[in-house]
């Protein structure tokens, strides 16, 4: 079985020093100071490295938070924000708003646009896998977890800490609702995908898989209509690749469903079950064509052409044609003018996002390193800020290429 998944492009943003030269009076605040920068910096360089794994990842994002992490939570369990919160201004660019930055001076919002880098990577990293050929039954869970870890965390910072921003997230941005919304059911769909693909592989029953792949279809679809009020220069690609799937996974439901018909002795309906399949799986392959003709952020393929698409055109012809030819020698049934309605509910495999939570802060955090900051003593041309014309250079990715046409093979 196999996969293939449109990426859009990593949040890049300006780099932070973290030097606050007079305000951190003591070497303990220096030096929390400058793991600040260490920490930021190592976590930018891993999400474009190639060879990082997720273990790397986890580890470089606690520390990073944690450290981060001093900036916004009150030491003494009250209620009042940290001093520390609106010391940095940070700067981020979207994902579909090519390198027009956002910047706000405020911890919160370098912890919400780190922390969505740090899901598109786990969404990154399990579309490299699924990229492989000859993958693993491990490799496969892998990419299984990543996604759903990539969902919890869009969803922990939708619901937890995208509110407590002072400034209200630019319509269109990745912070609004309607983008974080369509990352995570895309994050579910593209996790059931795999599931799908096992339940293939162990040949289970074709009612379960029917069911699972018209599930998955209504996830793309509710991830297209969430994006369908946005700029089409800005989300016309993403779409493009939504619509397709939504056709694909559309496709394989009659396709099994028509098999489960079969089964039933019901030959008439499982024909036009197999031949609405058929009709949707041609509408999956113009919409591929227009995703790969669509300009916008994202990856470059031809969907087409990978395996994961050609084996399910191969599928549907063949169960067609053996429907046809039982009809033809023993069922002598009917063909029904209309497609069967589907109204499959799968009581597996259906994917909930793994729940996320920031890490503790860090240790080197204490109320008397917190004091060692004298905010009186920043300097009234506050070198903090960046300056308007400072330019965000987009970070380089290892994966904004055409993917290999072979796919995957789950085994």
């Amino acid at each position: 079985m196999t996969h293939w998944f449109h990426r859009n492009p990593l949040k890049a943003t300006a780099p932070v020093s973290f030097n606050y030269y007079g305000v951190a009076t003591t070497p303990a605040a220096a030096k929390v100071c400058n793991d600040l920068r260490l920490s930021r910096t190592r976590l930018l360089e891993l999400f474009t490295d190639s060879s990082c794994n997720p273990e790397m990842m986890k580890n470089a994002t606690d520390l990073y938070f944690s450290l981060l992490q001093g900036f916004i939570l009150s030491l003494d369990d009250s209620s009042q924000e940290c001093k520390l919160r609106y010391i940095q201004n940070f700067k981020w660019t979207d994902t579909l708003q090519g390198q027009v930055p956002s910047a706000q001076q405020d911890a919160v919002f370098e912890l919400v646009s780190m922390g969505f880098n740090v899901a598109l990577w786990y969404t990154k990293y399990a579309s490299r896998l699924a990229g492989k050929e000859d993958i693993t039954e491990d490799e496969a869970k892998d990419v299984h977890r990543s996604l759903k870890i990539a969902a919890g965390i869009f969803k922990h910072l939708k619901e937890s800490h995208i509110p407590k921003l002072i400034t209200p997230v630019e319509k269109g941005r990745d912070l609004e609702a309607r983008l974080i919304d369509s990352y995570i059911i895309q994050c579910q769909a593209e996790a059931q995908e795999v599931t799908i693909a096992r339940a293939i592989e162990l040949k289970h029953n074709p009612g379960l898989i029917a069911a699972l792949a018209y599930e998955t279809a209504n996830f793309y679809q509710k991830a297209d209509q969430t994006l369908s009020s946005l700029d089409p220069a800005y989300a016309g690609k993403w779409r493009k690749y939504l619509n397709l799937k939504t056709c694909f996974y559309m496709a394989y439901a009659y396709c099994y469903h028509g098999q489960t018909l079969l089964a039933s002795d019901k030959c008439g309906e499982a024909i036009r079950s197999l031949q609405e399949s058929e009709k949707l799986f041609a509408k999956a392959e113009a919409l591929c064509k227009e995703y790969g003709e669509t300009k916008g952020p994202g990856t470059t393929a031809k969907p087409s052409g990978h395996l994961f698409f050609r084996k399910l055109g191969s599928l549907i012809k063949n169960t067609l044609e053996k429907c046809q030819r039982e009809n033809g020698f023993i069922y002598f049934q009917k063909v029904p003018a209309e497609a069967p309605q589907l109204e499959l509910k799968a009581n597996y495999g259906l994917v909930e996002p793994i729940p996320f939570e920031f890490p503790a802060l860090n240790a080197h955090w204490s109320p008397e390193t917190l004091a060692a900051f004298d905010l009186t003593k920043r300097p009234k041309d506050d070198t903090a800020k960046p300056k308007p014309d400072e330019e965000v250079k987009p970070l380089k990715e290892p994966d904004i290429k055409p993917q290999k046409d072979s796919g995957c093979q789950i085994s």
